[in-house]
């Protein structure tokens, strides 16, 4: 195996580097002399946050359609929420959202955040690696990428990554995940293009200065290797302290450490982006919406479960946005979540729910275009165990207005990252 193979494989099996950066992972990046880089992406400062809601999201109790709600709760009687429980949307009286996503219901009638409906892709999977794997790559079903789809856009717009890097036009890093292991999403064609800041523990003590660089651990020539180019990642550690150190204080809306892990993790990006990082993908993620069974409390359906994820959920993006509006940063950041895949109409007798298709997406920012991209899912009057919501808008749609309005790649890139063309979305 050739050098270079070796670090592309373990970059997309997701094996630590020996060498810990202050106490937190980061991957293998170097340093060169100023290289070009699109002038349409640096000429804005602008952030996409993603978040990752893993284990497939239950879309029909997150965005419930009010004007089925008979056919909604004749589908789900054992988890269906109270109609007037159901929160509202201004401008939207057919829709409304579950009662715990409180801060999100607001900040969408303050015009700051939007739906988009029934989001998915033809003949989908219903396994969770498999379909996560399709969302991260930007794949077709029926096929297999080895890259991701934010590390096209960044391999795209940062040629000669990550021999020429960091540099002037760039000294920071492209992307930056709060997590163990770099999401597939963010693999380019030979490396990952991000770095992972493995938990908010290990962060803080990289603020801190109370953990120590360890230099001399070898395994082999291969991993000596990977040490070597490693070691080069010393300096975007550096570059992360220094900004974290710029921000003394951030919003007191924040749930006490801990108790939220989103929350923890959405505190951490703010604080980067209002330190001066010009990194542009943020990926935080939350598990525990695989809820096949007692979604809800049988007594009480807007508690269980899925309104305690929820819960958190919205409490993390109203806390985050708070955040960002007093950092004064927060007309720079657009957010949006996204999840494997949604779950079928008919609840099961579990008082859960099974794996489905399409689902939601939510997003958020003081820049967006508020509102309901399409119509709500249409629902059986007689619902079956294998009917599922029925695909509206295609999730590589949802990429590529990002990547295009909000993140300024030029038009014509747009079919190279993402390999074919989809419609752009109202979204921004």
């Amino acid at each position: 195996m050739q050098r270079r193979d070796f670090i592309k494989n373990v970059a997309i099996a997701g094996v630590i580097a020996p060498q810990f950066i202050n106490g937190f992972s980061i991957r293998a990046l170097a340093q060169a002399p100023l290289i070009p880089v699109h002038k349409e992406v640096l000429s804005n400062d602008r952030v996409l946050v993603l978040i990752q809601l893993n284990g497939g999201n239950d879309g029909l109790n997150t965005v419930i359609p009010l004007d089925q709600y008979g056919a909604y709760q004749a589908a789900r009687p054992n988890i269906a929420l109270p109609q007037d429980k159901i929160l509202k949307l201004n401008g939207f009286d057919t829709t409304g959202v579950h009662p715990a996503l409180s801060e999100f219901t607001q900040l969408f009638n303050d015009g700051k955040a939007g739906i988009v409906q029934a989001v998915s892709y033809p003949k989908p999977n219903f396994s969770h690696f498999r379909a996560t794997d399709i969302w991260m790559t930007g794949s077709d079903a029926d096929k297999i990428l080895t890259t991701g789809w934010a590390g096209r856009y960044l391999s795209d717009t940062f040629p000669g990554f990550p021999d020429k890097y960091p540099n002037d036009s760039m000294p920071d890093p492209l992307a930056i995940q709060i997590g163990s292991v770099i999401a597939p999403a963010f693999q380019g064609p030979t490396f990952s293009m991000g770095i992972a800041i493995s938990n908010p523990t290990n962060f803080y003590n990289l603020i801190d200065d109370k953990t120590a660089v360890s230099t001399d651990s070898r395994w082999g020539e291969q991993l000596a290797y990977l040490e070597k180019v490693s070691q080069k990642t010393d300096q975007y550690s550096d570059v992360i302290r220094k900004a974290a150190q710029k921000v003394t204080k951030q919003s007191d809306k924040y749930p006490s450490a801990g108790k939220n892990p989103l929350a923890d993790q959405l505190k951490i990006v703010a604080r980067l982006i209002a330190g001066g990082l010009q990194t542009k993908v943020y990926l935080v993620s939350m598990s525990g919406f695989d809820t096949h069974a007692r979604q809800t409390e049988p007594t009480d359906t807007t508690t269980g479960t899925h309104a305690q994820l929820l819960r958190r959920v919205s409490e993390a993006i109203g806390a985050f946005m708070d955040d960002l509006n007093g950092l004064t940063v927060a007309d720079r950041v657009m957010g949006m979540t996204f999840s494997e895949f949604g779950r079928r109409v008919k609840s099961n007798a579990s008082g859960g729910t099974d794996h489905g298709s399409a689902a939601p997406v939510l997003y958020f920012g003081n820049s967006i275009k508020a509102g309901v991209i399409g119509t709500n899912p249409q629902i059986p009057a007689t619902a079956t165990v294998n009917d599922n919501i029925a695909l509206q808008h295609d999730f590589r749609s949802v990429y590529a207005t990002v990547l295009q309005q909000w993140l300024g790649l030029p038009a014509s890139q747009l079919q190279t990252v993402l390999m074919e063309s989809f419609p752009i979305l109202p979204m921004v």
